[in-house]
């Protein structure tokens, strides 16, 4: 059976990356989908773990050879997903974990519909600046940027089915992986997956 698709958008700074790669732990059987960016690579960061780093000129080719499943350009770099991996993974009967924009979570709507898309978001603004300033990655003018730009990435929320408020990590996380094993129990999949059973029944009416 096709494995279940998960996007998880937020703004920057929100716990997304943390919270994911918590849940990665606690659910070993999800593939986390690497993205390409042209965004040069922090200070610990490998390519191939964190994310594919490549030059704009090699981005550029890739999207004019479709290979992207989506891509947007978002703070002056580009961000794009593989789709002929997901596609394989997926086909492989493994879920799939995106961590993307509000843009990308788009696109792969389009193509996807039953994706579930999933929303964190901090719980103050001025949390939000104090998780950035905390976690020194960037200048303080890439952090002022990143904060402009949060209403708009909040007008986008409610596109989104689930929505989870980052305020106490351990709890953010035990929403995310009850959203996680609930999307696998839906009565489609659980028909599609268990079709045996559920004729067996049937039968024996």
């Amino acid at each position: 059976m096709t494995g279940c698709l998960y996007t998880v958008v937020a703004p920057s700074g929100a716990g997304k990356s943390s919270l994911v790669d918590a849940l990665l732990l606690k659910e070993p059987g999800l593939a986390l989908s690497i993205s390409t960016t042209t965004r040069a690579a922090r200070p610990g960061e490998v390519s191939g773990r964190e994310y594919f780093f490549v030059s704009r000129a090699e981005f550029e080719a890739r999207i004019a050879r479709g290979e992207f499943l989506e891509y947007a350009e978002v703070y002056g770099n580009l961000y794009g997903t593989s789709k002929k991996w997901i596609e394989d993974t997926r086909e492989q009967g493994r879920d799939v974990v995106l961590e993307i924009d509000w843009q990308g979570a788009r696109n792969v709507r389009k193509l996807f519909p039953e994706m579930a898309y999933i929303y964190i978001l901090p719980p103050s603004i001025d949390v939000l600046r104090e998780r950035l300033v905390k976690r020194g990655k960037d200048p303080a003018e890439v952090i002022e940027r990143r904060l402009a730009a949060v209403n708009e990435d909040l007008e986008h929320a409610p596109e989104a089915d689930y929505v989870i408020i980052n305020s106490e990590f351990d709890a953010a996380v035990s929403d995310l992986q009850a959203i996680v094993r609930a999307v696998r129990l839906t009565a489609k999949r659980q028909l599609s997956q268990h079709a045996a059973l559920f004729a067996s029944v049937r039968a024996a009416q």
